[in-house]
Parts: structure tokens; C-alpha cells; sequence
């Protein structure tokens, strides 16, 4: 998945280009859909992209059931809440994406996300209040998620094995925190490299500034692409 971090449309066009035939997932996050709003979001379908809306839904139950709702009119592919808005919260959201999918469509993708992979262990304690540790929070979250009937989870690849041990192999993986070697590692902290990820089980990797900020953008997609093809489905 290449992250569409940018702050419009006209940012985010001059990328997309060179993903077409890649086969890639786009996801658009919180800055591009608040400022190019719904109508990007079926543009991008229109041109046969699958879409993760990354937008971490985290509210009482009733308005994240009605956002799903919304949300599922758009066709997109995958879309997130925060598995700290609880069980009840979860089980709304994917009522709502069931209620909005179209007569004979497919339920997008439901993830919850666990941990933020800005998320230290001293964060977590100290401002959070979550005692114990990260993979701890993280495995209690993932099977929290799965009993509320989600699909999978957002974490950070090195907490893939453990989620698959806790919830099953079957039980998706979106993992951010994608960092190539030599790349900058930014606000990230749980991180590894695109092999190391799928080599831990990741099914989905999350990967924006590496490409969309790289020099040659295009290269390092193709780059990113040839160390991972091994791993394809």
C-alpha cells in the first residue's frame, strides 16, 4: 500500500501516476481526504484503484456506525476504527458498513488499529495510562477486534507473530512503520524493512515517504517492489 500523505489532490495526482500497473493499494489518509473530501476517494476508484481509507474512526457507537455507513457508499476496499473506541464501537462501525454496502457489493475491509507505531512503551505507561508492555496492549486489542468480527488489525510488523499466534493465521495484518534500508526513519519507532515484514507475516505493508518523498519516486516503488516480489500472492 503507498501512502497518499499529501495535502491535495494536485500533490497527490503527481504521485499517483507511478503506480498505474503496479497493482498496488492507495491508502488515503486523514490530510488528503480532509482536503479533497469523497469526491477523491471515487476518482481514484474510477481509475481501478483499491483504496484503504485510513481514517481511524474512534467515537461512541452510534456515530461510528453512521460514518460507516457513509463511508461504505464509496466503495472503497478497507477502512479503519481505533480498537480503543471498545467492542461495542467495533461491532457498530461494521454494522454500518454492512447496512451502507450496496445490494450485491462486497463489505469493505474493517481493521482496527492497536498501537500507533509512534507509540513507545514509556508513551503508552506514562501519558496513555496502559500499563505493561506494547506486544501486550497489542494482542489484547487484536483479539479484541477479531471477537467484535473485524477482519484484522493495523500494528506494527514486529507484532505480527504474535497476533497470528493469538488470533490465527487467517486474521489480516496491515503494518505501517515500513522503512527500506538507508531511508530516514522519521517519527517512527516500531519499524522494519519490506522483506523483514512479510518474512515476520504481514499480509498488507503501509509504506508513504520512502516513495512519495524519495528523489526518484518511481525507482523506489520499482526498488520496494523487486525486494518483495517473492512474497506476492
Amino acid at each position: 500500500m503507498v501512502a497518499l500523505d499529501f495535502p491535495g489532490a494536485v500533490e497527490a495526482d503527481r504521485c499517483v501516476g507511478i503506480l498505474e500497473g503496479t497493482g498496488v493499494y492507495v491508502k488515503i489518509g486523514m490530510q488528503l481526504y480532509y482536503a479533497a473530501g469523497p469526491d477523491y476517494v471515487r476518482q481514484m476508484k474510477e481509475k481501478g484503484y483499491s483504496i484503504f481509507l485510513d481514517l481511524k474512526v474512534h467515537d461512541i457507537p452510534n456515530t461510528a456506525r453512521g460514518a460507516m455507513q457513509s463511508i461504505a457508499g464509496l466503495g472503497i476496499d478497507m477502512v479503519n476504527v481505533h480498537a480503543a473506541g471498545g467492542r461495542k464501537m467495533m461491532e457498530a462501525a461494521r454494522e454500518g458498513l454492512e447496512k451502507g454496502t450496496p445490494a450485491g457489493g462486497k463489505r469493505p475491509l474493517l481493521i482496527g488499529v492497536t498501537q500507533l507505531t509512534s507509540t513507545t512503551r514509556e508513551m503508552m505507561n506514562d501519558e496513555l495510562g496502559i500499563e505493561g508492555s506494547v506486544e501486550e496492549c497489542v494482542v489484547r486489542y487484536a483479539r479484541l477486534v477479531q471477537q467484535a468480527g473485524l477482519d484484522g488489525v493495523v500494528a506494527s510488523p514486529k507484532e505480527v507473530p504474535l497476533i497470528k499466534e493469538a488470533c490465527g493465521a487467517s486474521f489480516l495484518t496491515v503494518t505501517p512503520g515500513i522503512r527500506p534500508k538507508g531511508t530516514d526513519t522519521g517519527d517512527q519507532h516500531r519499524i522494519t524493512t519490506p522483506e523483514e515484514a512479510f518474512k515476520l507475516g504481514s499480509d498488507f505493508i503501509v509504506i508513504g515517504r520512502a516513495i512519495t518523498q524519495a528523489a526518484n519516486p518511481k525507482q523506489a516503488l520499482h526498488d520496494i517492489l523487486e525486494g518483495v516480489k517473492q512474497y506476492a500472492n
